[in-house]
């Protein structure tokens, strides 16, 4: 998370009557407490700010170990809501060990009303679905591993 985005959100809980704040993105979790300057349980002190008594305290997480990911991973082209089939009851597009050709669907995100079909541009096996169905994802996220 940028600083600039990170000192909107300090002020926007410093504005407020909320004590805490947490939010998880993609690239990890940050946590705001307003009032103490304690560390929270897995989280460290951000550098960007040194809180006095009775100020707010904001906190980021401790860096997790990167998972080594085998196979090729395809991302969400954009924002919008993951889904596994082409409607609620539907059979899902794949399912975990489906083998896949190049150019196939493997899902559709809806984004703006519209719904994406979405396309593998590797063949192969699918060994994980990294989403849940009628999930949010982000731009890039991780959606499949392809093996």
């Amino acid at each position: 998370m940028d600083l600039r985005k990170l000192k909107t959100l300090i002020d926007l809980v410093s504005d407020s009557n909320v004590s805490e704040l947490e939010i998880t993105e993609p690239e990890g979790k940050v946590r705001i407490v307003k009032g103490s300057g304690a560390l929270v349980q897995g989280y460290a002190p951000a550098p960007v700010y040194a809180p006095a008594p009775g100020q707010m305290a904001a906190v980021a997480p401790l860096p997790e170990p990167e998972e080594v990911v085998k196979g090729y991973t395809v991302k969400s082209p954009m924002v919008g809501t993951f889904y596994r089939s082409s409607a609620p009851g539907a059979k899902p597009f794949v399912e975990i060990g489906s083998v896949v050709k190049e150019g196939e669907t493997i899902c559709i995100i809806e984004a703006m009303k519209i719904l994406n079909e979405i396309e593998t541009d590797k063949a192969g096996t699918v060994s994980r679905i990294l989403c849940e169905n009628g999930q949010a994802v982000e731009y890039g996220q991780p959606l499949f591993i392809i093996e």
